[in-house]
């Protein structure tokens, strides 16, 4: 992340249709009229989401998007849960699984989770997508409360009781699978070729591993699109429309900044202007990409029709 805007998703995340959405009890919230601490980790859905808006406005809340067969999304979890716990009330966590939650999940237009956005102020800002290290998690929310510090928000939520004082402490996770915890390790050294060689190796174990296929897709593009810079990569492509590379860049670039259905077109008009040898090798970055995506996104779907008639 380079720079925080509190508009910078303005046009592209339309909370709208929740922003105004009657007042609905937060899991974990006391009842109207009661006082009670609010949990600095809540789990959101789509019926509850306009009081993570209305908290919004005097404490910054992270919203983690994620789902139950995403590996990355199990590996970051713990790590925002804990910093966020750090920061002792000055951040709330919101989680949303995205398969529950389809409302939310397009009005962030969460095209590859984990996706962490802020709110401030009703805001959203976005922070990152994929498993990052826990110091670039720290960075980035140093970098958040300052930005709520300069919008007027800094307020605290008074933090309620923990695991070591209540009764029972919380129980532990189940452990990753060897080869997903070793991807995991190597997420947090920035390491993404040791990750895609751990889930690779994960997947010739077990070729119905999802977690790893899903995990695997994510890593390879967060491996090739680390250090690009979108200007020279657009003008790169612009300079040589057959350029297989140069066109791939692109179409990486905008699946990474939620522009599908744009990565998808070039890679489609691609197939069509080069010759039959480079064919198959747009083919394949077309079919990962929808996998990355999701089988059931009805722009995936559209551009597999588009693909089959070219195809036969």
């Amino acid at each position: 992340m380079t720079e925080m805007s509190a508009a910078a998703l303005r046009g592209a995340v339309d909370l709208s249709s929740l922003r105004n959405r009657p007042p609905a009890q937060a899991p974990g919230a006391p009842a109207a009229g009661e006082a009670g601490p609010i949990p600095l980790v809540v789990d959101v859905t789509d019926a509850t989401f306009g009081q993570v808006l209305e908290l919004s406005q005097s404490v910054p809340v992270v919203v983690d998007l994620w789902a139950e067969w995403c590996g990355p999304c199990k590996q970051l979890s713990p790590v925002l849960e804990k910093v966020v716990t750090e920061l002792a009330g000055r951040v709330v966590l919101a989680k949303v699984d995205v398969d529950a939650n389809p409302q939310l999940a397009q009005g962030f237009r969460a095209q590859s989770i984990p996706m962490v956005v802020a709110l401030v102020a009703g805001q959203p800002v976005p922070l990152f997508t994929g498993a990052v290290p826990e110091e670039q998690v720290r960075e980035v929310f140093a970098q958040l409360l300052e930005l709520a510090a300069q919008h007027g928000v800094t307020g605290t939520i008074p933090v309620g009781e923990t695991a070591a004082d209540g009764d029972a402490p919380e129980p532990e996770a189940p452990p990753l699978p060897p080869l997903h915890q070793e991807a995991f390790d190597a997420i947090e050294q920035g390491d993404f070729a040791a990750a895609i060689d751990a889930y690779e190796r994960a997947l010739t174990e077990n070729p119905r591993d999802e977690e790893a296929r899903a995990g695997l897709g994510q890593v390879r593009l967060l491996h090739r699109t680390q250090g690009l810079d979108l200007t020279a990569v657009r003008a790169a492509a612009a300079a040589a429309p057959a350029d297989v590379d140069a066109q791939f860049a692109v179409a990486d670039l905008d699946v990474a900044g939620g522009h599908v259905a744009d990565a998808f077109d070039r890679l489609l008009d691609l197939f069509t202007a080069v010759p039959a040898e480079d064919q198959g090798r747009v083919r394949e970055r077309l079919v990962e990409l929808f996998g990355l995506v999701g089988d059931a996104d009805p722009r995936v779907l559209a551009a597999r029709r588009r693909l089959a008639t070219l195809l036969f």
